[in-house]
């Protein structure tokens, strides 16, 4: 793996050299963030290598007896992926601002273009063509689907580029209109919450007509980000954020759990254990769900009393289940692709609201995704680089294209894939460390800071108690109230 790394060349890098004069707030020195515009410099030059065969991004690129392959397909998320991306990494003086436009528009012009339906973009593309994938590459064929937590990335993904780049506005601004995420919403009746709970489906069948059979109903998971669009373009009730389970309900009790009341909804403040501390879990324990959506709305700064406690105890869990559950020397727990080039939800048992008994929940076998690191970097910024720097020294992990998607380090195998997700996450996260935070600059603005930042600011999350709480509220106390 090593060699296969070795063998690509360096295409020229425009100026590589975010801020390194001496120590931030981070406590992260010129060294240190030196090497991080190195990793930031190196996961660009994959993400631009998935774009390299036209104005998509391919899923994956994976190494092959033939060198360097990509899939031939995207997703609604994967475009997402390479629009921040390519703003990141003008953010970040990685490439110059004339070579960002050359990139965006051409991307744009051909969203435009693509096959879409109810204003909604389709699941899978053909990177070349562009057309709706209605076959798979092994022949059986491809269900038409809307998904409402891609769009959400998408739709988010439109909201930078708009809010950041003037010139590109008018027609993200065209995109985004057609995006109504009240499609997705089965409004709330107290007479039957099950079938009317208040909450996004997880999409619907063009085909058919029909939408899952599913809700998004966990709070800390990262289709959280479709649910503060629709909320923030009024396509939603902002009640629907306090619909959401914090932790229990279906899944385990919550006794002992304060009931509060939130702008009329009623919310159990459930917490689950995880090695003897209180958190609010995600679905599958895996770091993207929590951390993904922070990437671009700074939660843990407008609702320091929900998740600022929760997403520092949940990369701290993340940490203890590396080094001290599960003994690895490592950690950094989160989707991705295994050494043998399978996706899977890896993720954390004691993390995990939901299906605690997946297999590669209860037995990580050794698995770790370096991009579940850098989502933790704004969080736990020295341990993130200590585990960095190790993964790079043990294990072939590390090359011209960055960090390849998972390593074993059990085994010491390393998966021969870079994804054009998880790149892209790497190189949000690093926005924040050494960059000027575009991202959340470019989102959490306007209506969005408008709607989110009151609607979530007066949570109280029941989670370890030595976490520092706020000196003040941000919003009357008088709002929120405790259900008798």
């Amino acid at each position: 793996m090593t060699t296969a790394l070795s063998l690509l060349n360096y295409p020229p890098v425009y100026d590589s050299s975010p801020v390194m004069a001496g120590q931030d707030a981070t406590g992260l020195g010129p060294e240190d963030r030196a090497l991080l515009a190195t990793y930031a410099c190196d996961t660009w030059r994959s993400i631009a290598a998935m774009a390299d065969r036209g104005t998509l991004p391919d899923d994956t690129l994976r190494w092959t007896e033939r060198g360097w392959v990509g899939s031939g397909l995207t997703s609604p998320t994967n475009i997402a992926a390479y629009l921040w991306s390519i703003v990141a990494a003008e953010d970040l003086r990685i490439i110059s601002r004339a070579e960002a436009k050359a990139r965006l528009g051409p991307a744009l012009a051909t969203l435009d273009r693509l096959e879409r339906a109810h204003g909604f973009f389709f699941n899978w593309y053909d990177t070349r063509t562009g057309e709706r994938v209605r076959i798979w590459p092994g022949g059986s064929p491809v269900r038409p689907f809307l998904s409402t937590v891609d769009n959400g990335w998408l739709a988010a993904a439109l909201m930078v580029v708009g809010n950041t780049w003037p010139e590109f506005r008018g027609v993200t601004d065209t995109l985004l209109a057609a995006m109504d995420f009240g499609f997705f919403y089965t409004p709330y009746d107290a007479a039957d919450a099950v079938a009317h709970p208040g909450l996004l489906r997880g999409g619907y069948h063009t085909d058919d007509a029909s939408y899952t059979g599913f809700h998004y109903g966990m709070l800390n998971t990262e289709p959280r980000i479709a649910s503060y669009l629709g909320i923030a373009r009024g396509e939603i009730p902002a009640e629907h954020y306090y619909r959401m389970i914090r932790a229990g309900s279906v899944f385990r009790s919550t006794r002992g759990a304060p009931t509060r009341i939130y702008g009329g909804a009623s919310v159990v403040e459930g917490w689950q254990k995880y090695r003897g501390r209180r958190v609010v879990p995600s679905w599958d324990g895996t770091m993207f769900e929590a951390l993904m959506v922070p990437l671009f709305v700074p939660e843990a700064d407008w609702a320091p009393r929900s998740w600022g406690r929760n997403h520092p105890l949940y990369v701290r869990a993340q940490i203890e289940h590396g080094l001290r559950e599960a003994e690895l020397g490592f950690w950094g727990i989160s989707a991705a692709l295994d050494p043998e080039g399978n996706y899977r939800a890896f993720g954390v048992a004691g993390l995990a609201a939901g299906r605690r008994d997946e297999p590669s929940l209860r037995a990580t076998q050794g698995v770790v995704t370096p991009h579940a690191t850098f989502l933790a970097l704004p969080f736990a910024p020295q341990a993130a680089i200590e585990n960095l720097r190790s993964l790079a020294a043990k294990f072939p992990a590390y090359g011209p294209y960055g960090f390849v998607d998972t390593v074993d380090v059990v085994t010491g195998r390393v998966a021969g894939a870079v994804l054009v997700l998880d790149q892209g996450m790497i190189l949000a996260a690093l926005t924040q460390v050494i960059g000027g935070d575009v991202l959340r600059r470019g989102f959490s603005v306007g209506a969005v800071a408008a709607t989110i930042r009151p609607l979530i600011a007066p949570e109280r999350f029941e989670v370890d108690p030595d976490v520092p709480t706020p000196a003040r509220p941000t919003r009357p106390a008088t709002w929120v109230t405790e259900a008798a």
